[in-house]
């Protein structure tokens, strides 16, 4: 679909569709009341009589508006207008484009993007609206005979600014946006894929495809690559599966040469089913979202590559599919881990501990300036912090205040948890240098604290995304995060973030 930004009068749009909102209180916003004023009082009327009450998520769709050049106007709640910040402002985009979608028009223009958000810039918005609209209109239906169909697709969506002076920012926003919203769908579709199709050596596959299309260096590593190099803890997750590990590394090149590279390191297990630590049988389908790190962070580099970003950025994925079997690793088996240390595997279930950590020690070869892993690592996180945050551990408090700052300008947010000493005791061992599990008690920060121990020689965060990675219920499905929040620190780590 085209996106486009311009600025001018509602009511003089020449547009198959024109979107404007209407605040609880019955107060129309202000394109809203051009869009009146043309028509001699139309639109109030209407709200005057009930037929629009202005509350979030409400819609109506209106025909030849008097005095009008645009075939429809879209009229969307925006619900009270005390309360109308980031959130309230992306669930009006997403209500817009969805009603917008369903109107038959080949194209619109929304002027949502011209009311005032606190705090908020019109690039925000306009950077939002791309992304938000993006996400709705995804379809994941590659897998069904009949896929659904829209009477007439949406062909082009403009996004309105006030002056003509915020166009040029504006496209900045929208091509960001736009940068994001696509690496966004590409973790989405990854996560999404069945454990069956995406396999390790199907990440191996379309990271070469990245590197292909964008000119990037790849490097996939094999069993006996890693065997040479001592990840045995790495190693040892695959040992029961019949698919074959992979470490892939991707390398994009937009800033100086001497430039230190900042790391992504993702999670790639395929499935997981536990290992020999049998999970229940109850959804456990869902575990092939488990590499939702995996294509999260393969999202994130398309994104920074269609943005060209000025940034040296290294993606390192350990992939590997966690299935019981003759050869399957055991609960009391000791591993030797990349660093040296040894590791006592208590539950073969925590594995993707057991594959971040050798990825970790052999991101120190790029001599890398910050860290960053992202995992759907425990069901601890879950319970912390239910789906609506993902967890942040970091050993760099700067670091940690950046990666806050992205996600809240992302509207993909986290919360830090604590990465404290006291807590490295959970972790002891009889008979190994540490143990992959510290108990029930504090399980996401214990799973932290072991990846710590492998991250001291850089700025590191780890982000346990188990509860904000994907979707249960009626919604399944992927949700991309937190592509948003690692591009958002990156465009802001390269100046770009207005």
């Amino acid at each position: 679909m085209e996106f486009s930004i311009k600025s001018g009068s509602p009511e003089k749009q020449r547009s198959a569709c024109v979107v404007v909102g209407v605040f609880e209180t019955r107060k129309l916003t202000l394109p809203a009341e051009l869009v009146d004023h043309a028509a001699s009082g139309y639109l109030a009327e209407i709200v005057r009589r009930g037929d629009m009450d202005g509350k979030a998520g409400s819609t109506l769709l209106l025909h030849d508006v008097p005095s009008t050049l645009c075939d429809r106007v879209l009229l969307i709640g925006l619900g009270k207008e005390k309360e109308f910040r980031d959130q309230a402002y992306c669930a009006a985009i997403r209500c817009a484009v969805k009603a917008l979608s369903e109107t038959g028009a080949a194209d619109g223009t929304l002027f949502l993007t011209e009311i005032a958000v606190k705090k908020r810039s019109s690039a925000w918005r306009i950077r939002q609206a791309a992304i938000v609209a993006q996400e709705t209109l995804y379809r994941f239906e590659q897998f069904k005979s009949k896929k659904s169909e829209l009477r007439r697709p949406l062909r082009k969506l403009t996004f309105a600014v006030e002056r003509r002076g915020e166009l040029a920012p504006g496209e900045e926003a929208l091509a960001q946006g736009l940068a994001i919203a696509a690496g966004v769908a590409l973790a989405r579709t990854m996560g999404n894929l069945p454990g069956n199709v995406c396999t390790p050596t199907y990440l191996a596959e379309t990271a070469q495809q990245l590197a292909s299309e964008h000119g990037l260096d790849c490097q996939i590593l094999e069993r006996e690559e890693m065997e040479a190099l001592g990840m045995g803890s790495l190693l040892s997750v695959a040992k029961g599966s019949v698919q074959a590990p992979k470490l892939i590394v991707l390398q994009y090149q937009g800033g100086r040469q001497d430039e230190k590279p900042l790391v992504l390191v993702g999670k790639g297990i395929t499935f997981d089913s536990g290992g020999i630590s049998l999970k229940p049988g109850a959804e456990m389908d869902e575990m092939k979202f488990d590499m939702c790190g995996a294509a999260s962070v393969l999202g994130t580099l398309k994104a920074i590559v269609q943005m060209k970003l000025a940034i040296n950025l290294t993606v390192i994925v350990p992939s590997a599919e966690n299935m019981p079997g003759g050869a399957a690793s055991k609960p009391g088996d000791i591993v030797s881990s990349m660093s040296g240390q040894t590791i006592e595997i208590l539950n073969t279930d925590a594995e993707g501990r057991l594959l971040l950590c050798d990825a970790l020690t052999y991101a120190e070869r790029f001599k890398p300036a910050t860290v960053i892993d992202v995992a759907t690592l425990t069901g601890a996180c879950v319970i912390a912090l239910g789906h609506v945050a993902s967890g942040l551990f970091a050993n760099d408090d700067g670091l940690a205040r950046d990666l806050l700052q992205a996600g809240d300008e992302a509207q993909d947010r986290a919360w830090q948890m604590p990465l404290w000493d006291d807590y490295q005791d959970l972790l002891k061992s009889n008979f190994a240098d540490v143990a992959n599990i510290g108990g029930r008690a504090g399980g996401a920060v214990s799973a932290a604290c072991f990846l710590s121990r492998f991250a001291k020689k850089y700025d590191w965060a780890h982000l346990d995304i188990a509860g904000t990675a994907w979707k249960s219920g009626a919604d399944k499905g992927a949700t991309g995060r937190p592509v948003g929040l690692l591009a958002h620190y990156l465009i802001a780590r390269a100046g770009k973030l207005n």
